[in-house]
């Protein structure tokens, strides 16, 4: 078997982003330059044929996954796992987090103008966030910030690559609900419509708020 091979086998099968590192577990055959070599090949010889599929860099990690343009294909079929949509409350949420971390409940609230232990809670659920620290205020308030799972699922390889702040249309200085509006939501973090290579992410929002 040709090294391509066996990183091609590794990633069909797996469920998860794999590290190079992580597939040259794969055979003694392989080391980290090896892996890096074939993940490009593959990607090469994806796109040369046009196939549906690529090896996407999700965080450190790499995967198989559907192009995002066949979703509308997909969507027809209940048999392919399409996870649920991230509500305007929840996007909102994790993008405060995402550029504030860490960041406790209370700011949170402060900033949002509105409770947020139920998306808190949800956005944990989807380990999309994770208690980081403890504050120093009163009680020594949790702290939350973003994981590596909220990397992949935005196909982010860091935090760095978020819009600058400065960019945005909106500051998340910003202290007042009022301030910040629904149609500024979709500028904070990647539209989960378009960061989700396996397609669709068309499902009902899970999370609602009422202001």
């Amino acid at each position: 078997m040709s090294p391509e091979q066996i990183v091609e086998a590794t990633l069909f099968a797996s469920q998860t982003p794999l590290t190079p590192r992580e597939i040259a577990r794969a055979d003694e055959s392989l080391d980290v330059g090896v892996v890096r070599t074939a993940l490009d090949g593959l990607r090469e010889r994806y796109e040369g044929d046009g196939r549906a599929f690529q090896v996407y860099q999700l965080g450190d990690g790499y995967q198989i996954l559907t192009r995002p343009e066949f979703a509308p294909y997909l969507e027809r079929f209940d048999s392919v796992p399409r996870p649920p949509s991230l509500s305007r409350a929840a996007l909102e949420t994790l993008a405060i987090i995402a550029y504030r971390q860490p960041l406790g409940r209370i700011e949170l609230e402060e900033i949002r103008g509105v409770a947020s232990a139920s998306v808190l809670r949800t956005l944990q659920d989807w380990e999309l966030i994770a208690v980081v620290g403890r504050g120093e205020g009163l009680g020594r308030p949790l702290l939350y910030g973003t994981t590596k799972h909220f990397l992949d699922h935005f196909a982010l390889q860091s935090l760095s690559d978020l819009p600058r702040a400065q960019d945005l249309p909106i500051s998340l200085a910003r202290t007042t609900a009022e301030e910040v509006t629904e149609s500024d939501i979709g500028s904070l973090v990647r539209s989960p419509e378009t960061s989700e290579a396996t397609g669709s992410m068309s499902g009902e929002e899970v999370e609602t708020e009422s202001r």
